[in-house]
């Protein structure tokens, strides 16, 4: 118990000790979507917005995390699944005075929906066939214009865990493209 004390009184004072203020901003973007080891799968086009906070650690390092709806799934000849998630990634995010980041972490998925649909037919639920967690890495870069904190990303996350029940070894796999904007001053490196 110390010991977590002890972490949570050095974040904090990491936290409010920066020269920069914590920055709170919404996003929003596409996603392209496709769920790996599953015959004649296609790219699935879909959107994902949300919410974040950047929380500045040292010099251009900084804490992002956010939360975020993610429209996945794949289509297929004759048909589509479509996955509604909550992503919830932290990253680690690395901002040069220029204003181009690269940022990288790990990313809670939680299922909201799983919907299976053959073309002409109606929607068929099929949530409960798939786990209701994944875990993923998400790589990413982009550029935010310093004077008005909008910025662009694009985004790649890794599916790490299989998100069918019985067997198999389907992952997530989603391409996202974005703006975002960032609300307070902020840094003005």
């Amino acid at each position: 118990m110390k010991k977590l004390a002890l972490v949570l009184t050095v974040f904090t004072a990491t936290v409010f000790g920066a020269k920069a203020q914590i920055q709170f901003g919404i996003k929003a973007g596409a996603n392209f979507a496709n769920v790996s080891n599953t015959p004649g799968s296609k790219t699935l086009v879909s959107f994902n917005g949300g919410a974040l906070v950047k929380i500045p650690l040292v010099d251009a390092l900084s804490l992002q995390p956010e939360v975020v709806y993610s429209g996945q799934g794949a289509k297929f000849d004759g048909g589509k699944i479509t996955l509604g998630y909550v992503n919830i990634p932290v990253l680690a995010k690395y901002t040069l005075p220029v204003g181009v980041f690269f940022e990288t972490g790990p990313q809670l998925g939680i299922l909201l929906s799983a919907k299976q649909k053959v073309d002409g037919g109606s929607d068929t639920d099929i949530k409960s066939s798939l786990k209701s967690t994944d875990i993923a890495w998400a790589f990413g870069a982009g550029y935010v214009i310093p004077d008005i904190n909008l910025g662009v990303d694009v985004r790649y996350n890794l599916g790490l865990t299989n998100v069918i029940k019985d067997g198999g070894s389907s992952k997530n796999g989603v391409f996202q493209v974005g703006v975002f904007y960032l609300f307070g001053e902020g840094s003005k490196k």
